[in-house]
């Protein structure tokens, strides 16, 4: 390993992040009172034009007046291409209380990007004196962003977490299709006479763990189109956690459980990890680098995937 340590994400739970636009505040107590570890209120997407002004508002007061648990607090501001996301910015740090924890920033295309909202959250915090710093996650949802990715990831001491944005990001690569997330119809192999669907995401994917982990940011996979699809839902958070992602979206209340269940480590994972552990402490009393655990090889490396594991468990059951 590089002489330059791999930092450590921050150590939040971080396995479902549940949307729901500032436009619909009915649902707000709801969100709360729900399974996932990141709540987002949206002032984005999910709030048309006409309505930015009320949802803003909407999410102001429930900052302070809803009981958000342990939950991580965080509102998605509006794209820096629009004359919306100062405003959010501003109120929101003005007239918000300390409840909120992060701004989810989208479309994120280079570390300008995130300069800029920084600089604009730094000087409202310093007017205001707010004593809890505030939060960035970022949305990797164009060309731009991917191409960029890295130094997206290390543009602010605030960054803590990215996620990927399928459908603007199929829509800027030039991807024919529709569907948001997951296998697509027409992106498959022939092998004897038979089709197999490949992930399209997969790369981008890749591309945004490595990113992440190479600074210490949090990796998160994002939407799921298809709310009525439990197993296509199921085959991607599994995917995105085997690359290394820590949670994924839910854009519907029903995928909060399957996200929890999938980034959750299994009973039977946790245990294995902790016997290769066990297995890897008698080798080195031993003098011994290796061992041989139900059958196969373990050794140094295998030492830091097990603590992987544990760590993940004990932090979500500590939480």
């Amino acid at each position: 390993m590089s002489f330059r340590l791999q930092p450590t994400p921050p150590a939040r739970p971080n396995r479902c992040q549940l949307f729901g636009p500032g436009s619909r505040p009915a649902i707000f107590e709801k969100m709360a009172a729900s399974a996932a570890d990141v709540i987002n209120l949206d002032l984005e997407d999910s709030v048309a034009p006409t309505d930015k002004d009320s949802a803003r508002q909407n999410i102001i007061q429930a900052i302070s007046d809803i009981d958000w648990g342990n939950k991580t607090l965080s509102v998605r501001i509006n794209g820096l291409d629009t004359p919306f996301w100062y405003r959010d910015v501003v109120d929101l740090l003005e007239q918000a209380g300390d409840r909120i924890d992060q701004i989810m920033i989208p479309k994120v295309g280079c570390a300008a990007d995130i300069y800029a909202v920084d600089a604009l959250v730094t000087a409202v915090e310093t007017a205001k004196g707010r004593n809890k710093p505030i939060n960035f996650e970022v949305i990797i949802e164009s060309a731009a962003g991917i191409a960029h990715v890295e130094e997206i990831a290390a543009a602010s001491p605030r960054m803590v977490a990215m996620s990927l944005g399928a459908a603007d990001f199929a829509a800027s690569m030039g991807m024919q299709t529709t569907g948001i997330g997951g296998t697509q119809e027409n992106y498959y192999m022939i092998h004897e006479g038979q089709k197999h669907w490949s992930d399209p995401w997969h790369w981008a994917q890749a591309a945004i763990v490595a990113a992440c982990r190479t600074h210490g940011v949090l990796p998160v996979d994002g939407p799921f189109g298809d709310f009525s699809d439990d197993e296509g839902f199921r085959a991607q958070a599994r995917r995105s956690a085997t690359l290394g992602m820590v949670g994924k979206w839910a854009i519907h209340p029903k995928q909060v459980a399957i996200a929890n269940e999938v980034f959750t480590p299994s009973t039977e994972a946790v245990a294995e990890a902790r016997e290769i552990l066990a297995a890897m402490e008698t080798a080195k009393a031993n003098g011994e680098g290796a061992t041989v655990y139900k059958g196969r090889l373990v050794d140094i490396a295998s030492i830091k995937q097990a603590e992987v594991i544990v760590r993940q468990s004990e932090m979500i059951a500590g939480s």
